[in-house]
């Protein structure tokens, strides 16, 4: 279950620019702020 601090710290990283990792049931995501174009190059970046 998640806490209420796990999700303000993930909210906090995601409007820094930061990317996040989002369990599902089977694997991790990685989550971005999709207006943060650089964000975005480092989600493509980091799965290279």
């Amino acid at each position: 279950m998640r806490s209420a601090l796990s999700l303000e710290v993930a909210r906090d990283c995601l409007r820094a620019g930061r990317l996040v990792a989002i369990p599902t049931e089977t694997v991790y995501g990685l989550a971005a702020n999709a207006l943060d174009d650089n964000a975005v190059a480092r989600i493509f970046a980091v799965k290279e």
